[in-house]
C-alpha cells in the first residue's frame, strides 16, 4: 500500500510502498480518507522532534486522520463507520499506570509512543490499524474535515485545564489572546469565539502574528470577530497597554520568550496555557519581577500536550459549531500521496494542507 514516510538521514517526505496491515482481534482496520499536516509533522521531517520506531529506517508520518472502518474484527464498530484515531499508545515494553487509568495524555516522556511522531508509525497511509479504545466515532459529514478533531482536541484539553486551575474561586474570563496565527492558533481562535460552554464568557479575542496585509490568516482572524495583533509593532508585554490585560492566553508559537512575556500580559487571576515546544535557547529574564507578578496577582502558567478521548468528543462539538466558511478558508491545499513533497511546502498563502487517500 502507499504511505508517506521520512527516512533516516533525509529531510523530505517520500512515497513508499509498505505491506497493508492486518488487524488482530480487538483491533480495527481503517481505510484512510484524509490526513492533515501540521507544525509537528514538519518538525518530525526536520528531525527536531519525535523519533523513529525501534529498528526501522523510516517512519510513516501523520497523526491527524479520519478514515472509514473496513474490518471491525471483534470490536463494537461496524464496517462503514467513520472514525478518528487518537495519537498516544503504550510503550512496547512494560506496564503503564497512565494508560491503565485512561489518562495517556498525562504520561511523561518515555512512558508512551506517538503515532506518526515518536516511536510508532503514523496514519499517512492507505490503511492503518488501531485498538478499539483509541478510535472515536464521528458523523458521516466529517468525512472531509474530521482530521481536524485531533488538533482541536489539544486546545479543548488546554482550555479545560485552564478553567480547572481557576476552579477554587469564581473566574469569568472575558478576554483571550491566542499567540500564533498558524492552523492551531486559528482553530483555537474559532473555538474561543463559540457561544457555548466555557467559551460564552469570552467577549473579546485577539490573535498575535507576524504577517503583513493582505494575508489570508488576518482575514480569518477578523472575520471571526477577533483583533489581529502584529507582534512587530506590539510585542506581548505591551498588549495590556495597547489593548487590555488578558484573562486567558493560549501560546501556540514555540517561541521560548513568550513563556515569560505572557506573565506581563495577563490580567490579575489570569492563566496562560503553553503548548508550543521550543528548541533550546538561553536568554536573560527579570526572574524576580516575573515571580513577584505571578504571586501578587494570582496568575498561573500551565503546560499542556496531547489529548485523549474526552477531548476528542469535545472537539467534535466545536468542529460542528464552526462557521460554514471557516474550514474551507483554513484548508489551502489538498494533495494526493504522489504529491507529498508539494504538500509539505510552506509557500506564502499556505495555511494548512491535507493528504487525501480516498473519499467516501
Amino acid at each position: 500500500m502507499k504511505a508517506i514516510a521520512i527516512r533516516r538521514g533525509e529531510t523530505k517526505p517520500t512515497l513508499v510502498d509498505v505491506p497493508r496491515p492486518a488487524p488482530d482481534d480487538g483491533e480495527v482496520l481503517v481505510q484512510t480518507l484524509r490526513v492533515g499536516i501540521d507544525g509537528t509533522d514538519h518538525e518530525v521531517v526536520r528531525g527536531t522532534h519525535g523519533g523513529y520506531p525501534t529498528d526501522e529506517d523510516y517512519q510513516i508520518l501523520g497523526h491527524e486522520a479520519v478514515g472509514v472502518v473496513v474490518d471491525a474484527t471483534t470490536t463494537d464498530f461496524e464496517e462503514g463507520d467513520l472514525v478518528v484515531p487518537t495519537v498516544r499508545r503504550p510503550p512496547a515494553v512494560g506496564s503503564n499506570t497512565y494508560f491503565d487509568r485512561d489518562e495517556p495524555d498525562m504520561a511523561p516522556a518515555g512512558e508512551y509512543v506517538e503515532r506518526g511522531i515518536a516511536g510508532a508509525h503514523g496514519y499517512m497511509a492507505e490503511f492503518f490499524t488501531s485498538p478499539e479504545r483509541y478510535l472515536v466515532s464521528v458523523p458521516e459529514e466529517f468525512a472531509e474535515y474530521g482530521f481536524l478533531v485531533e488538533p482541536i482536541s489539544n486546545s479543548e484539553k488546554a482550555v479545560e485545564h485552564a478553567f480547572a486551575s481557576r476552579s477554587a474561586f469564581e473566574w469569568t474570563p472575558e478576554s483571550a489572546l491566542v499567540l500564533g496565527n498558524g492552523p492551531l492558533g486559528l482553530l483555537t481562535l474559532a473555538m474561543l469565539n463559540q457561544d457555548r460552554g466555557p467559551y460564552k464568557s469570552f467577549d473579546r479575542t485577539y490573535c498575535l502574528g507576524r504577517r503583513d496585509r493582505p494575508d489570508p490568516t488576518i482575514d480569518i482572524i477578523e472575520r471571526l470577530g477577533a483583533t489581529y495583533v502584529d507582534s512587530r509593532t506590539t510585542p506581548v508585554p505591551d498588549i495590556p497597554t495597547e489593548y487590555e490585560p488578558q484573562d486567558f492566553i493560549y501560546e501556540a508559537t514555540g517561541y521560548a520568550k513568550h513563556a515569560f512575556e505572557v506573565i506581563e500580559a495577563l490580567a490579575p487571576s489570569g492563566v496562560a496555557a503553553l503548548l508550543g515546544i521550543p528548541e533550546d535557547w538561553t536568554f536573560d529574564v527579570d526572574g524576580g519581577s516575573l515571580h513577584r507578578d505571578i504571586v501578587l496577582e494570582n496568575k498561573a502558567l500551565l503546560g499542556s500536550v496531547n489529548s485523549h478521548v474526552p477531548h476528542f468528543e469535545a472537539a467534535k462539538e466545536s468542529l460542528a459549531e464552526f462557521p460554514d466558511w471557516f474550514v474551507d478558508e483554513l484548508i489551502t491545499g489538498v494533495y494526493p500521496p504522489e504529491a507529498a513533497e508539494r504538500a509539505f511546502e510552506t509557500d506564502d498563502g499556505v495555511i494548512k494542507t491535507v493528504i487525501e487517500f480516498d473519499t467516501l
